[in-house]
């Protein structure tokens, strides 16, 4: 069973360097525990990630995960799912909307496992994530871009 969440949050950066972020999909495990290794296998024409190879470990579930980037300039940009061992569908999508002291994130996810996992663990999985997101890639983009 398929189940999304979504958070906003506000990064004291314009949304360029906040994309900018996003696409240094290589440097993922820097912020985002759950991400273990990263490997970029393919790009757009503007050199931005297209298929990436993962391996991601999270609630004691060990993943190696295969998955397209979309993007639209420095506005939003999503993924999908293309090859796990543990999740049928994986979806995110992230929006960029200037402020007036920075961005402002919005983080949509959807996931559904392929095994059969208490509603609460999947919940937990999730909630980790949309936790990861905000307090990692706030703390990336202003600290360290």
């Amino acid at each position: 069973m398929a189940v999304s969440s979504s958070s906003s949050f506000e990064i004291k950066a314009d949304p360029g360097r906040v994309m900018a972020g996003i696409a240094a999909v290589d440097r993922l495990p820097e912020w985002s525990g759950p991400h273990k290794t990263v490997v970029v296998e393919s790009t757009h024409p503007d050199g931005r990630p297209h298929r990436v190879r993962m391996t991601v470990s999270i609630i004691g579930l060990h993943d190696e995960q295969v998955v397209d980037y979309y993007w639209n300039g420095d506005e939003s940009m999503s993924w999908t799912l293309v090859e796990s061992h543990q999740q049928h569908q994986q979806d995110g999508t992230y929006t960029l909307t200037a402020t007036e002291s920075g961005t402002r994130v919005d983080f949509t996810l959807t996931i559904d496992p392929k095994i059969p996992l208490p509603g609460f663990m999947v919940k937990k999985a999730q909630k980790m994530a949309m936790e990861t997101a905000e307090r990692g890639l706030t703390k990336f983009v202003e600290q360290q871009l």
